[in-house]
């Protein structure tokens, strides 16, 4: 194809205006700078809604089944029909409440959860979470007094207190005397301090074994649901599994999974995304503009060159395929070397880990990054196609000089 040895030439030619040149450049660069911050960016937000996805699922389960009216009296029937059916990897129930846990430094609001510790360890990451101690170790012994509890790292250092320490729940809810409501108040002993990695967990949960949140409680043998886990390849068919459990066990059972109780949280990294991709998208277009300006530029210059051409007996259509070849090169240019750097970057990133991130805002520590090649494909295609546009105006420009009128 002469168009294509043409255009090459005219890549390589020096300009007489240098200025072509650089403008050139320019678009390169600015193509490859977009591709590249649309890839860690990207990179970035998939491994945050991953990353956050992990630590929910590592304190809460796939699907928590209820029954209407807040407690389910035959829990341990209901558990065996739940492991029965399909998909399910483990059941465990848990018991719910928010007290008042009061410690060396004063007293502070937490949420309660009793959990049985020997089916809870297969359906939730507690254990990998323990930064002292062992959920095991809930299990009270008989002859001991004091019911183990087991602590939040943050509600730890608020509270002042470590393992073997101390600690006081105190319930608002209590027997009615003639002087009013007198609280109930259980002296519990720290057993173990856990880590999720997300601050408002850490602070504000403490664990026990049902059976003693049922003696504080005084609710008798009841809990308030059961925490399911479903095989992990039908992680995201997680509300379809929950139907299908409902359905089994029949009128009077709801069921939640994760993604419905934290759709906006993910609904809201999802739009953030999608804005991410437009903002950082205009980087392209703006080096997508400048080959624009420096395609015409060529034309201007090159006029006597194309109108020579066209006398020799080129067609309208192989002049405007000699500048769209160049303004492709330019833009195959900036988008290989945008996925090869954006690639690179993110491979630095994830493997060194330089960046930091305040426990206390965000749920990981360091920046997360997860490159995703759906991503990477929509980045480079989309980058190919504003930058490939963005060439049909100046070949147009150059199919349309007249030979008669540059010539004469």
């Amino acid at each position: 194809m002469y168009e294509w040895f043409i255009s090459r030439r005219y890549l390589k030619a020096k300009h007489r205006n240098g200025f072509i040149s650089l403008i050139s450049l320019i678009s390169v660069a600015g193509i490859t700078v977009g591709v590249i911050a649309l890839i860690v960016v990207l990179s970035v937000y998939s491994g945050f809604t991953d990353g956050l996805r992990d630590q929910i699922l590592g304190i809460n389960s796939h699907i928590i089944v209820q029954q209407v009216g807040g407690s389910i009296p035959d829990y341990r029937k209901v558990r065996e029909q739940i492991l029965d059916a399909d998909n399910v990897v483990a059941a465990t129930p848990y018991l719910y409440a928010q007290t008042l846990l009061s410690g060396a430094s004063g007293g502070t609001g937490v949420v309660l959860r009793g959990i049985d510790p020997e089916t809870a360890e297969t359906v939730i990451k507690l254990p990998t979470q323990m930064t002292v101690g062992n959920i095991r170790n809930l299990v009270q012994d008989e002859t001991a007094r004091i019911p183990p509890i087991i602590l939040g790292k943050n509600l730890a250092q608020d509270l002042q207190v470590e393992v073997g320490d101390r600690v006081r729940l105190i319930s608002p809810s209590g027997p009615l005397t003639p002087t009013g409501v007198i609280p109930k108040i259980k002296t519990c002993l720290v057993i173990g301090i856990f880590e999720s990695g997300m601050f408002e967990y850490d602070s504000t949960l403490a664990y026990m074994s049902i059976a003693n949140v049922q003696a504080f409680l005084g609710s008798g043998d009841i809990v308030h649901g059961i925490e399911v886990r479903i095989k992990d390849r039908e992680l995201n068919r997680a509300d379809q599994v929950a139907d299908s459990l409902i359905t089994r066990l029949g009128p009077g059972f709801i069921g939640k999974d994760w993604m419905s109780m934290n759709q906006n949280l993910f609904a809201a990294f999802k739009l953030e995304k999608i804005g991410m991709f437009i903002c950082l998208a205009l980087i392209i277009l703006v080096a997508a503009l400048n080959i624009i300006s420096a395609l015409v530029m060529v034309v201007m210059e090159k006029g006597r060159d194309i109108a020579i051409l066209m006398s020799m007996g080129a067609t309208s259509t192989s002049i405007m395929r000699i500048f769209f070849f160049q303004g492709a090169v330019i833009a195959l240019a900036g988008t290989t070397l945008g996925v090869f750097g954006g690639l690179g970057l993110c491979e630095i990133l994830s493997r060194y880990q330089f960046i930091e991130l305040p426990s206390n805002v965000y749920p990981m520590t360091t920046l997360p990054i997860k490159v995703l090649p759906l991503d990477v494909a929509i980045v480079a295609v989309s980058s190919i196609i504003i930058t490939l546009t963005a060439t049909l105006y100046p070949s147009w420009k150059a199919a349309q000089v007249r030979p008669a009128e540059v010539l004469s």
